[in-house]
């Protein structure tokens, strides 16, 4: 099997953790990067996640996937939906349908024409606000099926799966990932430095008090 890795890279902090995991476990010249305009509301996601890559020393596709876009439904495309809950689920409005299962899917497709093994996403089931699309068994049911429908081994690996957000952040400065925080993007409200309130930075900042350590993105 390759011993070459493909990082799914969103330009949030649990991707470029995994990036800098990847780079440790594989060496810096087996590893690229993939990332996805999935037409998000907010394009600084795809901004932070080339400054990831470029600090990282690492090559990166950015895949368009602008599909999602005419599904609509949720906050984190639709621009006339504020962050809720969704009144129809019991999943929050950020939660894109399949997201992420359609990007390990792409991303496998483009692993299987680059001769890649190893795939390498941040979903986390520990602190995953509800996603189903995060929990370990999706994964290794999706595993199993795109092992099946392209003939080809792959290890889908998820280093952050049963870790906090503290310990998250403990492993991003254990790999030297820590001053790379400052070129991520987590706000839901695509605030830059982020707005200290939205779901997504309330359990970041809980992440690094636990820590004891300071956001860099913070400090911006």
């Amino acid at each position: 099997m390759s011993k070459r890795a493909l990082v799914v890279l969103s330009g949030g902090q649990d991707s470029t953790t995994c990036l800098y995991w990847a780079i440790e476990r594989f060496g810096r010249e087996c590893v690229e990067a993939i990332t996805f305009d999935y037409g998000q509301r907010h394009r600084i996601e795809l901004e932070c996640a080339r400054r990831i890559a470029e600090r990282a020393g690492i090559d990166q596709l950015e895949l368009p996937i602008d599909t999602f876009a005419a599904l609509g439904g949720n906050s984190l495309i639709d621009t006339a939906m504020e962050v809720a809950e969704s009144p129809d689920s019991d999943l929050p409005n950020t939660f894109v349908p399949g997201r992420n299962i359609i990007f390990l899917t792409f991303a496998a497709a483009y692993a299987w024409q680059k001769g890649i093994s190893n795939i390498v996403t941040g979903v986390a089931q520990t602190d995953y606000s509800g996603y189903p699309d995060c929990r370990r068994e999706t994964i290794d049911s999706l595993s199993a099926t795109l092992q099946l429908g392209m003939e080809r081994k792959f290890v889908i690996h998820t280093p952050l799966m049963h870790l906090s957000k503290k310990e998250t952040v403990l492993l991003a400065l254990e790999l030297g990932a820590i001053d790379a925080m400052s070129d991520t993007h987590t706000c839901y409200e695509g605030a830059r430095p982020p707005c200290g309130r939205c779901p997504a930075c309330v359990l970041r900042a809980k992440g690094f008090a636990e820590a004891g350590i300071e956001d860099p993105l913070v400090l911006l």
